[in-house]
């Protein structure tokens, strides 16, 4: 009997379309009826081949630009190669006559679906399942308006289109960069993307603004006045004040002068006025809908979530406990034909009686029921404000068992999703200006009337922001007392992932032209589903770090903009390039542009990338450099930066600004040049491409070197006079403590016989002798706390224990890595 091959984007995916469509018998990585088989992709399985990795030989300006005639696919890890193997034999089955595509419903999950079937060879005919919820009844009519593959070919073409020109962008720019950045020797990897250096141009943006912040002071006057109800505060004012966009810290109650201050104190002091208020109704609305972004937003903002880390919860509450629909969404409304599935949520929320609803959301969801809230309003329902997903909202299937941090993020959707059909929240603002000796004081209050949506989050009409006493009009009142207040101006906030993502999601903002700015402002930079990722990728490249909430620039980051500011390659800077291309991938979804056209572009962009870089030919970049604190080591001399090394500017004295591919952050190099040493640090890479650990030291010469663990101490003369800590798990020597690490005495010898070492500390956390003592003897440190990821540079824990003569991670989950 023929059937039909289903092939969804995840396992769950494919569970929830075989309860669905019903009777189904599971057979390992299969599920099949009469009529149909289904199986499942696991997210992307391949990508675009990139020939000549680093660790195969190092990148040459003359092998660029690199411009394929035809793409080729690899399997992106061995995991994915074996899902391939098993989509394959399933594809190649003779009772499969045809192909239902049941990818997520978008440019992502139509090219995942695209790359299994070219990597397939298969020429079956394909259908399209397009589904936007994972409810039964959203699956089951999914089904029956099967759509062709020829309806959605275009939607094909986009995204082949926006693969290839990230991958040539990519590949070529960033092997330019680095091919131009190693000209000294080494290995100096210097990557680059159309999401990722605008992103980062953004951040670097934003440092520039606070280095160069001159801080200026100001005064501000508070006085508190007495009134026939009691008293009250009040800021004075300048009332001939006028905004002025071009002038952001004039604001109306700085005064820029002391002696002017003064001369206001004095005025006011023990002096009788009269006060009057100016009230005024107003409403606030809810927010709308959450889509990933402004989710990832109030996360981090609520609870310090990454945006990775709010991702994958929300990805679990959608795949894993069905709560949530999907999540990777730059929709913040619903479809119109969605308010029938709405107002059924809305009624089992209210008869809900599970520990993770409490009363008040309970209450508040009969409420809505009660009053007959849900209607086809514009602002919630709107076809025309979604493209491939709507917004995330709770399903029908409320979750009995969820993590605390899952319970943390389905609140938040679901307070979300009840607050937006209350009515607006009511207040009254009053403004209160009290006049003295021609002078003016402003106080503001704001009095909440009725809650609306906000009774959802727990407040009530008792809650005010000021809670100001009565006047009656021109009232009489006296000054108590006044205070000058000594104030600086402060520089612009650093961006933390809340504020960051928001400034990726309206990118438009940074634009000039109009139609790129429409073009950019729909999707903005990146997408909601890849922002995380970008800003994790940006970390783990070393172009940021984390300060606790903030993101900070690195030195490799600086570094970048020159060089691109430098080359003039502004594309790589800019978000206008973004822009351009969602115009032109939407023309091309639209059936308005061809692929070949938008192609034939990015192509000699790429081309204009790699000459501008291979025809600069000064070797320093002009760039803001640094004098440093500290003196030249040796003559004591201005040291000074310049492009590619760190120099004195009066002898020859100079070091590499990345020595074993690791490049120098400038208090590093102020260490250095104070102390001589430095270290040891950590994400120094060898001529194998492998990570090491090592301090830098200025040698006798003026040469820097690197210090193992092994300079000056050989140890061979006084070796007995070291503690014997334990055998060596691979040559059974005995192991002894060196400067920066435990080290093998067979190490030491002359002809080095073994090789084993333990860095005293690994991925910043220190290791001590007890816990070495224990490793050699046990098998296992004790857990430890302060081990920081090379990659997300977050803190986690592990067990440090050999396995074959390699140290390993022991997660308490069980999960093992290589140190």
């Amino acid at each position: 009997m023929n059937k039909q091959l289903i092939i969804a984007e995840k396992p769950s995916v494919a569970n929830d379309i075989s309860k669905a469509l019903g009777g189904f018998k599971k057979c390992n990585e299969l599920y099949e009826n009469e009529d149909y088989v289904i199986t499942s992709s696991i997210g992307h399985l391949l990508t675009l081949s990139a020939p000549n990795e680093p660790s195969r030989g190092k990148w040459s300006l003359s092998s660029l630009p690199i411009i394929p005639s035809k793409f080729e696919l690899i399997p992106i890890d061995k995991k994915a190669s074996e899902r391939l193997k098993i989509l394959n034999k399933s594809i190649k089955r003779k009772d499969i006559t045809s192909i239902i595509n049941a990818c997520d419903a978008g440019r992502e999950g139509e090219l995942i679906f695209k790359y299994i079937i070219e990597f397939s060879g298969t020429k079956k005919q394909i259908y399209r399942l397009w589904f936007q919820s994972m409810t039964k009844d959203a699956i089951q009519t999914a089904f029956k308006n099967l759509k062709t593959d020829e309806q959605l070919k275009s939607l094909e073409y986009a995204a082949r289109s926006r693969a290839e020109a990230d991958w040539l962008i990519g590949i070529n720019g960033t092997r330019a960069m680095t091919a131009f950045n190693s000209k000294d020797g080494g290995f100096f990897k210097t990557t680059v993307g159309r999401v990722q250096t605008p992103t980062l141009a953004i951040v670097s943006k934003r440092e520039k603004q606070i280095k160069d912040f001159i801080s200026k002071n100001y005064w501000e006057l508070l006085a508190t006045f007495a009134a026939n109800n009691g008293s009250y505060e009040s800021k004075w004012i300048n009332h001939s004040f006028k905004k002025n966009e071009n002038d952001p810290e004039n604001k109306e109650s700085r005064i820029w002068s002391y002696e002017e201050a003064y001369e206001i104190k004095k005025e006011c002091e023990n002096s009788t006025g009269f006060a009057y208020d100016k009230s005024k109704k107003s409403t606030q609305l809810s927010p709308t809908l959450f889509d990933l972004t402004s989710l990832q937003r109030e996360a981090n903002t609520k609870f310090g979530f990454s945006a990775k880390t709010t991702l994958n919860l929300a990805q679990s509450l959608y795949e894993k406990h069905k709560a949530l629909t999907y999540p990777r969404t730059d929709s913040r409304h619903l479809p119109e034909d969605y308010i029938t599935i709405v107002t059924d949520t809305v009624q089992l929320l209210s008869d809900s009686k599970t520990e993770i609803i409490d009363s008040v959301t309970s209450n508040c969801a009969k409420q809505i029921i009660q009053h007959k809230w849900i209607t086809l309003n514009q602002r919630i329902f709107n076809n025309k404000k979604i493209s491939d997903h709507f917004a995330i909202v709770p399903t029908l299937q409320i979750p009995n068992k969820l993590n605390e941090l899952e319970i943390k993020i389905y609140l938040m959707v679901l307070k979300r999703f009840l607050a937006v059909f209350f009515p607006a929240a009511e207040y009254f603002n009053t403004t209160r200006i009290t006049e003295i000796n021609n002078n003016k004081f402003k106080t503001e209050g704001k009095v909440l009337i009725n809650p609306g949506w906000l009774s959802v989050y727990g407040k009530d009409s008792q809650n005010s922001d000021v809670d100001l006493i009565k006047i009656t009009n021109n009232e009489k009142v006296i000054n108590k007392s006044i205070i000058i207040k000594d104030l600086n101006t402060k520089p612009p906030a650093r961006y933390n992932e809340a504020t960051l993502l928001s400034v990726m999601e309206g990118a438009g903002k940074l634009i000039e032209d109009e139609n790129l700015k429409e073009a950019i402002s729909e999707r903005g930079l990146g997408t909601p589903a890849t922002r995380a990722s970008i800003i994790e990728g940006l970390i783990s490249e070393q172009y940021l770090r984390r300060n606790g909430k903030e993101l900070i620039t690195t030195a490799k980051a600086n570094q970048l903009m020159i060089l691109l500011s430098g080359l003039n390659i502004k594309e790589l800077t800019s978000p206008e390039l973004t822009g351009e291309w969602e115009q032109k991938l939407k023309k091309i979804e639209q059936n308005k542009l061809e692929s070949s056209i938008f192609m034939n572009e990015i192509i000699e962009m790429t081309e204009i990338i790699v000459k501008k870089t291979k025809e600069y030919e000064n070797n320093n970049v002009p760039g803001d450099y640094v004098v440093f604190e500290n003196p030249c080591p040796k003559c004591g001399g201005e040291f000074a930066e310049n492009y590619r090394r760190y120099s004195c500017l009066q002898c020859d004295f100079s070091i590499s600004k990345h020595p074993g591919s690791r490049t120098f952050e400038l208090q590093e190099v102020e260490d250095l040049l104070k102390n001589k040493k430095i270290g040891p640090l950590d994400n120094f890479i060898s001529k194998s491409f492998r990570n090491f650990s090592a301090t830098l030291y200025i040698n006798n010469d003026w040469k820097l070197e690197f210090d193992f663990g092994q300079s000056n101490d050989n140890m061979i003369l006084n070796i007995s006079e070291k503690e014997i800590l334990g055998n060596c798990p691979k040559c059974s020597g005995n192991i002894f403590e060196n400067n920066n690490s435990y080290i093998c005495a067979n190490n030491m010898s002359e002809n080095k016989k073994c090789d084993f070492r333990i860095n005293k500390k690994i991925l910043n956390q220190e290791i001590s002798i007890e816990q070495v003592i224990k490793l050699l003897n046990t098998g296992s440190t004790s857990l430890l706390d302060n081990f920081i990821s090379a990659r997300t540079k977050r803190k986690f824990k592990a067990y440090l224990i050999l396995n074959n003569e390699k140290i390993l991670f022991k997660f308490e989950k069980n999960k093992k890595a290589k140190s």
